[in-house]
């Protein structure tokens, strides 16, 4: 019999906690989980700042053409959906959730930062990443999110030599794979690559 980690695929999932698509794409997948576990896929999100890899100018007003984009793809997706009217700084909060040592925990502080904006309309400032962050337990002193913003800057320079141009971004293997689709067509994909990736293994 294969061992495990033979049989399971892992995806990395590129995202940014100010971007409204990543968070649809976040409650799509969850979604999905049960599909995506019957294929044995996991899901590895991965953080990285949208800002500093497109340049993108942070608190300014969201572009009324990407506003209407997004709303047409969570219409699309039934995912309820409350934008900001501006692009949010998100350094800090992603500093937090990646100077954590337990990396189990990323889901849970990605869940409730996603929710805080993106439901409850908060706003991504220091004061309410922090109130967040103590709310879970979170260690959010200059140490820790300097550690942070470090491993941010990392992923993000990485995600740029791999051709990464947007978020949510899924690498399937040296392809990145932008956007969220339908639930059938990320099926679809995954599972494609899914069966492409353990018959590589097959032939080794």
């Amino acid at each position: 019999m294969a061992a495990l980690d033979e049989i399971r695929v892992r995806v990395r999932v590129d995202y940014d906690l100010a971007s409204s698509l990543c968070y649809v794409a976040h409650r799509a997948m969850e979604r999905l989980a049960p599909r995506l576990e019957a294929l044995e896929i996991d899901l590895s999100w991965s953080p990285l700042d949208l800002s500093a890899l497109l340049g993108w100018p942070r608190g300014v007003p969201v572009d009324p053409d990407r506003r209407a984009n997004a709303r047409r793809v969570s219409d699309e997706l039934g995912v309820p959906l409350r934008m900001p009217a501006t692009w949010q700084d998100s350094r800090r909060a992603h500093a937090i959730g990646l100077a954590q040592l337990d990396p189990e925990r990323e889901p849970l502080w990605r869940e409730r930062v996603f929710s805080a904006v993106f439901e409850q309309g908060r706003q991504l400032d220091d004061d309410t990443v922090d109130a967040l962050a103590a709310e879970l337990g979170f260690g959010s002193d200059a140490e820790s999110v300097e550690r942070g913003l470090a491993e941010l800057e990392e992923r993000t320079r990485a995600a740029a030599l791999q051709r990464v141009t947007g978020v949510p971004n899924f690498m399937l293997g040296e392809w990145p794979f932008g956007g969220i689709q339908t639930d059938h067509t990320m099926l679809s994909v995954l599972g494609r690559f899914a069966r492409k990736q353990r018959g590589c293994r097959g032939e080794t």
